[in-house]
């Protein structure tokens, strides 16, 4: 049973919500704001967090920053009144696994949130294929299984979108990787349109792990595709 937490400030909305998650067989946490939401965050261990962005008091952008400075990798799913683009970006930018615009069918709901599941199974599998729990590679290592990574012995700190990526191209040295391949396996759903949330978290990764961002070490640029992990270390 999956559980679930409603970070949402209309009881409407959370007893709508509940009904279908419970169709779900979810086990439901129920919270009407940011202070309180995070507070059930640290004494319960959710599967996903229904966020709400417009709060009261803490708001749901502020929360999802929380939650990923605390180097949670739990899954964000984002609700808001707003639609517009630059809020979207902003709420992927900042850790949010999926986003869903206010008002939305349930069938798109059910449909988001399942994908989120299945996202999280997938990169259950992806971030250990064959039993690989420690990947060294030059200077380079990446403890799957205690979300570690070291470069010369020195830790880094990475976001968990971050650490996904680096794991799913360090796992397959050489294999190319598309933009929209890349959303659709770390970020679990199609986010058409959003490919420049992949370079940043690429940059961001670079500027972390490698020694010469201009010429990378690890990750390489694929051109006219993507990206790739250096398979000739």
């Amino acid at each position: 049973m999956n559980k679930v937490l409603v970070i949402e400030d209309d009881p409407e909305i959370v007893d709508l919500l509940e009904i279908h998650l419970k169709d779900l067989s979810c086990e439901l946490i129920k919270t009407y704001n940011g202070e309180d939401g995070l507070i059930a965050l640290k004494s319960n261990a959710p599967d996903l967090v229904i966020l709400d962005v417009m709060l009261p008091g803490i708001d749901g952008m502020e929360v999802c920053r929380r939650i990923r400075s605390a180097k949670s990798n739990v899954p964000v799913l984002m609700l808001t009144a707003k639609s517009e683009e630059i809020d979207k970006v902003l709420g992927l930018e900042i850790g949010a696994d999926d986003y869903l615009t206010k008002p939305f069918s349930i069938r798109e709901f059910i449909a988001r949130v399942k994908a989120i599941f299945r996202r999280t199974q997938m990169m259950q599998e992806l971030l250990s294929p064959n039993g690989l729990n420690l990947i060294e590679v030059g200077e380079l290592k990446v403890d799957v299984e205690m979300r570690k990574v070291t470069i010369e012995g020195q830790k880094v700190e990475l976001s968990p979108k971050e650490f996904e990526l680096l794991v799913l191209l360090a796992s397959n040295p050489g294999k190319s990787y598309n933009r929209s391949r890349l959303l659709n396996l770390v970020w679990g759903y199609d986010f058409e349109g959003y490919e420049h949330t992949v370079n940043s978290h690429i940059n961001r990764l670079r500027a972390k792990i490698e020694p010469d961002m201009a010429n990378p070490t690890y990750i390489l640029t694929t051109w006219g595709v993507g990206y790739k992990f250096n398979e000739e270390l």
